[in-house]
């Protein structure tokens, strides 16, 4: 009835073409360009991603902190520049974003990461005096011409148009 059957070159190079049939297409498609690459950036787009990618390096850079010899201290001088990390791309999402939802989000980001900062900062003994607007309120007429800027590298005074 059934014979037992050897295996031949001719079942061997039958058995490589349906792996080859199956294996090649996942890799094929696998390689195939993302829809988000094969569009091209528009210029708002391309400006979000610039200014977040700044944004990320500034932070990175500032998380690379000496050691001070003072967990304490080298905890707060690493996670202050992560929290302004987040403080910075919340204020992008303000600028560029369309998201009502995540723009609140945003808002809400701002606020606890100032909040936790200024924290931070009393906990190792150094004071918080500084203040600014929140990112979607104009500056007071005063303020905006005698205080001292706390982020200098950053529009923190944006009017609502430029928030949309």
């Amino acid at each position: 009835m059934w014979r037992c059957l050897r295996p031949t070159p001719r079942h061997a190079i039958f058995a490589v073409r349906v792996l080859i049939a199956f294996a090649i297409p996942p890799l094929v498609f696998a390689q195939e360009a993302h829809p988000s690459h094969a569009v091209a950036a528009s210029t708002e787009e391309r400006a979000f991603l610039d200014e977040n990618d700044a944004a990320m390096t500034k932070m990175m850079n500032g998380m690379a902190a000496k050691p001070s010899g003072d967990i304490d201290r080298d905890f707060a001088a690493m996670m202050i520049p992560h929290h302004q990390g987040a403080i910075d791309m919340a204020v992008l999402e303000l600028r560029y974003g369309k998201n009502e939802q995540l723009r609140r989000i945003a808002q809400e980001i701002i606020v606890d990461q100032l909040q936790e900062i200024a924290a931070m900062k009393l906990a190792i003994g150094e004071s918080v005096t500084e203040t600014a607007p929140a990112p979607t309120q104009p500056a007071p007429a005063a303020a905006a011409t005698t205080a001292p800027r706390h982020h200098s590298d950053m529009q923190m005074n944006m009017s609502p148009d430029q928030m949309k």
